[in-house]
């Protein structure tokens, strides 16, 4: 019963995205033209200059499209289910998270697994394609894809944590709009899906390197081209491993405080 509760959670935002044909393939169109935006954008800054900020062109652009890529793990609509932590506070259904059988914090996390696995198999679909096209360029060495594996895996852990803070947000807040809104513009920007971080000022990466927003993205690609060599690894991964460490607790506090202001009558 147990395994048939979670399956049944996991599947939920993707199978509303899979029921709408239309969003299936407005999702196809908008990432073939996203990789084909970035991979042009990056290419023509490349036409006159050979290495740049440590990045040639083949490590600027496979950089790039991954990130564009690597935007597909947590991309879906979960506005469509009506099953978000802000919906379900606006119309005081957040209550039946606490009356189920599956506590709240195993849904919420059965239903994000759910959601980067479905989004995992677009980026490793798009990933493919790009490398037969010769897009992108493949990882230097084994050790190299494996370290990269794992940074990947611990980045989406800390961004799948920094969602859920700020959705626990809404306990307090009711709305988290604008919260999410400034989340998603300081996650693109500090992670480098915008651009890698070695083109900013030396103050901006300071200040990033004090935020967990480098370690869902920034990092696992910067392995991946070899901007941060393998001797480097270690430590990086370390990193990350206590951002989700660290971030895992604190929302383990937040759930039980949380909890606290919930009711049964009244919404």
């Amino acid at each position: 019963m147990a395994v048939l509760h979670a399956w049944r959670s996991a599947r939920v935002t993707p199978l509303g995205e899979l029921y709408a044909p239309p969003r299936v393939t407005a999702a196809l169109i908008r990432l073939t033209v996203q990789v084909v935006l970035v991979a042009s954008l990056w290419n023509g800054l490349y036409q006159q200059t050979g290495t740049t900020a440590g990045l040639d062109r083949e490590q600027a652009v496979t950089y790039a499209v991954m990130a564009v890529l690597a935007s597909r793990l947590r991309e879906l609509d979960q506005y469509a289910g009506r099953d978000t932590v802000l919906q379900h506070m606006h119309f005081g259904t957040i209550v039946y998270w606490y009356l189920r059988p599956l506590a709240p914090q195993r849904y919420y996390a059965l239903r994000a697994l759910g959601e980067q696995l479905y989004g995992f198999a677009w980026a490793l679909a798009g990933l493919a394609l790009c490398l037969a096209a010769g897009v992108v360029r493949p990882p230097g060495s084994a050790a190299v894809a494996g370290v990269f594996a794992l940074s990947l895996l611990l980045g989406q852990l800390v961004l799948y944590y920094v969602m859920l803070v700020i959705d626990q947000l809404c306990f307090w807040t009711l709305r988290n709009g604008a919260a999410m809104l400034i989340l998603v513009f300081a996650q693109n920007l500090l992670s480098g899906v915008y651009a890698p971080l070695w083109f900013f000022p030396d103050w901006f990466i300071t200040l990033s390197s004090f935020l967990p927003f480098q370690a869902t993205l920034s990092v696992p690609l910067s392995l991946y081209v070899g901007r941060i060599p393998l001797s480097d690894a270690a430590f990086q991964l370390c990193v990350q491993a206590c951002w989700v460490l660290v971030l895992a607790l604190f929302t383990r506090f937040l759930w039980r405080r949380a909890a606290l202001r919930v009711v049964s009558q009244g919404g």
